[in-house]
C-alpha cells in the first residue's frame, strides 16, 4: 500500500543550499525511495521569482515521487502542516558587521518561523536547522515554539561529522564507508571538536581502532582537528561559494538517519538540546554522538572522555553558553 506523502519544509529553499537540498528530498534520499513528499519552499520576497523557477524546475524534473510543491513567502502558508522542517534561510554575516548585529538578526528571524511552526506546523513536526548560528539558532526556535517537543529541535553537525569521515578515509587510504563512529561535540563553529578516540575502520581482519591506524597522536589532535573546523572557509576560498553540496546532503543523513534509524552499532553525530550528559550544561544546543531508532534519537552514554577531550569540549560549551547569552540579550 502506497504511503502518505509527508510534507517537507525548507526555508531560504531559492538559495545554494536549498536549490541543491530540493531535488534530493524529492528523489527520496532524505525519507527514502518509498515516501512520497509534498514539498514547501519559502524564501524573502526579493526571491519570490527565484523560487518559482526552483519550482518550475521541480515540476520539469518529473520526480515519482513529489506529489505537490508549494512555493511561497508567507511563512504561515509554508508551515502549514509540515513535518519535517529544514530551516536553511538565515541571515549571514556581512562584511564590517559585529557579531550581535548577526545574532539580532537571525533571532528575529528565527522567532518568527518558530512562532509560524508552533501554530501551523503537523503535531510532532521534526526540525533541523541549517543555517549559522545553528546551534543558536536551534534554541531560540525551541523557545518560540513550545509546543514542538525540545527533543524534535535539533541542528546540523552532520556536516562535521562527515567531513571527519572523510579526512579518515583519506588519511588511511580505505573507503569512507569503512570508517564509523567519529564524533563532533559542541558547535558548528571553529571550537567544534572532532573527535577520533573511539572511532573505528572496518578491514578485512577485523575493526581496527582509528587512533592505532593513524599512528600520528601530533596529527590527530592539531591538523585533523583544524581541517574539520576550518573545512567551511576552505571550500569558500577554493570556490568562492559556500559548500551547498555537501551541507544538502548532510541534512539528508540527519534526517533520513532520524526518521529510519542507525544501523546497530553505528552513531551519528547531532546538535540535540543537552540533558547534562558528559557534564555539558543542560538548556544548550549542543552535538553529541547520537543513535536513532523509531524516529527517536538517544546520546551513546559511557563513553570515556581524556583530558585533552575534556578541556576541548568544556571550551565549546562556553562558546555556546555565550552565544546563548548574547541571543537572549537580543530578545529584550
Amino acid at each position: 500500500m502506497a504511503k502518505d506523502p509527508v510534507r517537507v519544509l525548507v526555508t531560504g529553499a531559492a538559495g545554494q543550499i536549498g536549490y541543491a537540498l530540493v531535488p534530493m528530498i524529492a528523489r527520496g534520499v532524505m525519507l527514502g525511495p518509498d515516501q512520497p513528499v509534498i514539498l514547501h519552499m519559502l524564501d524573502i520576497p526579493p526571491a519570490a521569482e527565484a523560487l518559482n523557477g526552483v519550482k518550475m524546475e521541480l515540476i520539469d524534473a518529473a520526480f515519482p515521487l513529489l506529489k505537490g510543491v508549494v512555493a511561497t513567502t508567507d511563512v504561515s502558508e509554508a508551515c502549514a502542516g509540515v513535518n519535517v522542517a529544514v530551516m536553511v534561510g538565515g541571515f549571514p554575516r556581512k562584511e564590517g558587521m559585529e557579531r550581535k548585529d548577526v545574532m539580532s538578526k537571525n533571532v528575529s528571524i528565527y522567532r518568527s518561523q518558530a512562532s509560524a511552526l508552533e501554530k501551523h506546523a503537523a503535531p510532532n513536526c521534526k526540525v533541523l536547522v541549517v543555517a549559522n548560528p545553528a546551534n543558536t539558532n536551534a534554541l531560540i526556535l525551541k523557545e518560540f515554539a513550545p509546543s514542538i517537543p525540545e527533543c524534535n529541535i535539533t541542528c546540523l553537525t552532520r556536516l562535521d561529522h562527515n567531513r571527519a569521515l572523510g579526512q579518515i578515509s583519506e588519511r588511511l587510504d580505505v573507503q569512507v564507508c569503512d570508517v564509523k563512529n567519529v564524533i563532533i561535540w559542541g558547535n558548528h563553529s571553529s571550537t567544534q571538536y572532532p573527535d577520533v578516540t573511539h572511532s573505528t575502520v572496518t578491514t578485512k581482519d577485523g575493526e581496527k581502532a582509528v587512533p592505532g591506524l593513524v599512528n600520528d597522536d601530533e596529527w590527530m589532535k592539531g591538523g585533523f582537528i583544524k581541517t574539520v573546523q576550518q573545512r567551511g572557509a576552505a571550500i569558500i576560498k577554493a570556490r568562492k561559494l559556500s559548500s551547498a553540496l555537501s551541507a544538502a546532503s548532510s541534512a539528508c543523513d540527519h534526517i533520513r538517519d532520524w526518521v529510519i534509524g542507525t544501523p546497530e552499532g553505528i552513531w551519528v553525530s547531532m546538535g540535540v538540546y543537552s540533558d547534562g550528559s558528559y557534564n555539558v550544561p543542560p538548556g544548550l544546543i549542543y552535538s553529541f554522538p547520537v543513535t536513532c531508532k523509531d524516529g527517536k534519537w538517544s546520546i551513546v552514554q559511557g563513553l570515556s572522555i581524556d583530558e585533552f577531550s575534556r578541556k576541548k569540549m568544556d571550551a565549546t560549551a562556553i562558546e555556546l553558553a555565550d552565544e546563548k547569552a548574547l541571543a537572549y540579550s537580543c530578545l529584550n
